[in-house]
């Protein structure tokens, strides 16, 4: 009897969700057997007419703790009068205040972020890490973590969905050493020689972009990005769906890969001195692909960062960390003996094979 009556004491979740350019929204929630019992929804925003605040704390009332964040947004939207107005936020961020307070939304303060340096290691095993990081973050075994690349041959690396003999001209990749590989993440190829490209891996949970779409999630998780370019002197920016810009021209591209197992891959590459003619010859890039760019050639679509800044890629990449660790009270950390041998398996049964790299006709 004493423990049904436990059982049925009330659960206090709190959380908060400060709008961009809008308002601050806090939701205090009490949940019985996991259903919210009681809500109270408040913060700076502006809202008319006031009895329409009722109508969002009842919306709330009855959800699952465990409700998506279309399913809670979507109840709010259904519960507003007609003549109701939400001044400074909107039912997206008490949705996100929600699953806040319900622990299935966090921010970049909730997590310990590591940061790990670059290490030269193949193009092969660059990528299979990039497997085995997210699957370690997605099993709790390592913490949410950033990690710089560096490699030891020329690589084009393809897209999950790319055929390789859409991509790439064999003739020139092999005249020029290049090796061809395929990653689990989608979007377009990179051509990547040592010393000329910036590359790293965001390993992160779900949680983080929670309630976002893919095309905010982008720009969402290269905000420190943004910032440390600023630092260096360049004006850089979002272009969708996954290409990073200047004014100057394109200077990287971004991919995505979410594991069913609990764990999203981000990672960015950035030309640094890249040889456009060289990668004209290997990347085979269709008039369809450029057709939107206003431009005739793929060459014209890069514009390095060592021409626009004027410093060494190592100056830059210390800039890039030194911002993450500043924003994030990051803390430096390595891939591991475990995580290499991992990886190195893999190269062995996946990306190192034919099977792989060839999967599409």
């Amino acid at each position: 009897m004493t423990s049904n009556a436990s059982s049925q004491e009330p659960q206090k979740h709190h959380g908060g969700f400060k709008v961009p350019g809008g308002k601050l929204v806090v939701v205090d929630l009490e949940s019985i057997s996991g259903v919210i019992s009681a809500a109270s929804i408040n913060g700076d925003f502006f809202l008319e007419p006031d009895s329409a605040l009722e109508d969002l704390n009842r919306s709330l009332v009855g959800l699952s703790i465990n409700a998506d964040h279309s399913t809670i947004r979507d109840a709010i939207q259904s519960a507003l009068p007609a003549e109701a107005h939400m001044i400074g936020f909107d039912a997206h961020s008490v949705a996100m205040s929600v699953r806040r307070a319900t622990g299935h939304a966090t921010q970049w303060s909730d997590h310990e972020w590591q940061v790990i340096p670059p290490t030269v290691l193949s193009p092969e095993l660059n990528v299979a890490l990039d497997e085995v990081l997210t699957r370690e973050v997605a099993a709790g075994t390592r913490p949410p973590t950033l990690r710089f690349w560096d490699w030891d041959a020329p690589a084009v690396v393809i897209g999950s969905f790319q055929a390789v003999h859409n991509e790439v001209d064999p003739n020139a990749a092999q005249e020029h050493g290049i090796h061809i590989i395929r990653r689990i993440s989608g979007g377009g190829a990179m051509f990547m020689e040592a010393g000329n490209c910036i590359t790293y891996s965001l390993y992160v949970p779900p949680s983080l972009v929670d309630g976002k779409s893919f095309a905010d999630s982008y720009p969402y998780l290269d905000a420190w990005v943004m910032e440390a370019l600023e630092r260096v002197g360049i004006e850089a920016f979002y272009k969708p769906l996954n290409d990073i810009a200047t004014p100057q021209g394109k200077i990287g591209g971004a991919a995505q890969k979410r594991l069913a197992t609990g764990a999203l891959l981000h990672h960015v590459t950035m030309s640094y001195d890249i040889d456009a003619d060289k990668m004209s010859e290997v990347l085979t890039v269709s008039k369809e692909k450029i057709s939107d760019k206003g431009i005739k050639s793929a060459k014209k679509r890069v514009d390095p960062l060592k021409r626009q800044t004027g410093l060494s890629r190592a100056a830059i990449i210390d800039v890039m960390m030194q911002t993450f660790t500043e924003r994030y009270d990051a803390t430096p950390a390595e891939v591991g003996e475990s995580s290499l041998a991992a990886a190195e398996e893999l190269v062995a049964t996946k990306f190192g094979t034919t099977e792989w790299t060839y999967r599409l006709p």
